[in-house]
């Protein structure tokens, strides 16, 4: 995970930018950088999302994700793709279990962007400097599935536009702990940083708006497959829900999901993915299948009953 630092605002410091404030603690990043930061969510003022114009008081706490921009050369890599859809402006990417989106501490190589620097060069958009480039949204490294990737800046900006808006949806599929009571649902649980461990994320009052929708799928002994569409798109929301309703995913050992010898993460699939194109407008609906990893525990459950 990127680095977090925190800071509380002094009263000496009241009333200021928080762009300016970021600035003159952290004389080494660019205004340009901080202000990219600030849109893109890495900086938070109390676990919300603000403006750059946004004034501190004394005491706010300030916390800030760090990606590394200029600190190292991400190198390209000839790491498979697979690739559901390609054209001018869009790459839509069926990422495997275990890759990391983008490089940070501790995951410098092996990533969805050394692959696509390898395969795609300098055609993709450079909104997210030169750690990020092409990427729109982010799925967690033992997360499977569907992903989109801009080409060029006009298509970024048009696909992130459409996430913010919710005019693009995503659909997962997940296997949770327990017989799940109601055939659908829908949670409304704002989600920022966990109190006590800032590694993980939590449900908590001064988070931001989180709503996830499920529907089950299939039943079993003790656990259910559930799909789940995005309302919004908070840094690990299906996890934290699942695991606040008493249903963690399988797999999931960091919000307390039952783990098994033969899975190397929770079992959660990005299965679907629909949008309007950026250039053209036309409405597009994207499918994979469940990977394999996905299946046997399926089968698993269809032969034996539970796990």
């Amino acid at each position: 995970m990127d680095d977090l630092l925190t800071i509380v605002v002094e009263a000496n410091m009241e009333g200021m930018r928080i762009d300016k404030f970021v600035s003159n603690v952290y004389s080494s990043f660019s205004r340009t950088r901080i202000q990219s930061m600030i849109s893109n969510g890495d900086i938070l003022i109390n676990d919300k999302e603000v403006k750059p114009s946004f004034k501190v008081s004394a005491n706010d706490v300030i916390t800030i994700e760090i990606v590394p921009i200029n600190d190292f050369k991400v190198i390209p890599e000839n790491i498979p793709l697979k690739i559901v859809y390609e054209d001018n402006d869009l790459i839509i990417i069926d990422k495997p279990q275990g890759m990391v989106v983008h490089p940070a501490n501790g995951h410098y190589s092996g990533t969805l962007v050394n692959a696509l620097l390898y395969h795609f060069e300098n055609n993709l958009s450079s909104i997210n400097g030169n750690i990020r480039p092409g990427i729109v949204h982010r799925i967690d490294k033992d997360t499977s599935g569907l992903l989109m990737v801009a080409k060029n800046d006009y298509a970024h900006e048009k696909l992130a536009e459409q996430l913010k808006n919710k005019t693009a949806s995503r659909v997962y599929y997940a296997i949770v702990s327990g017989e799940m009571e109601h055939n659908e649902g829908v949670i409304k649980a704002p989600i920022g940083r966990h109190l006590n461990n800032r590694k993980k994320m939590a449900v908590v009052s001064s988070g931001k708006n989180a709503v996830t929708h499920f529907k089950v799928i299939e039943r079993f002994n003790g656990y259910t497959l559930i799909e789940c569409k995005l309302e919004t798109g908070r840094t690990h929301q299906i996890r934290v829900h699942m695991s606040y309703i008493h249903h963690p995913i399988v797999g999931d050992q960091l919000y307390g999901g039952r783990n098994f010898d033969y899975l190397n993460g929770q079992l959660l699939h990005a299965k679907s993915l629909v949008l309007n194109h950026p250039t053209t407008n036309e409405r597009m609906i994207f499918e994979c299948e469940l990977p394999d990893y996905f299946t046997n525990v399926l089968n698993i459950l269809r032969n034996k009953g539970t796990l």
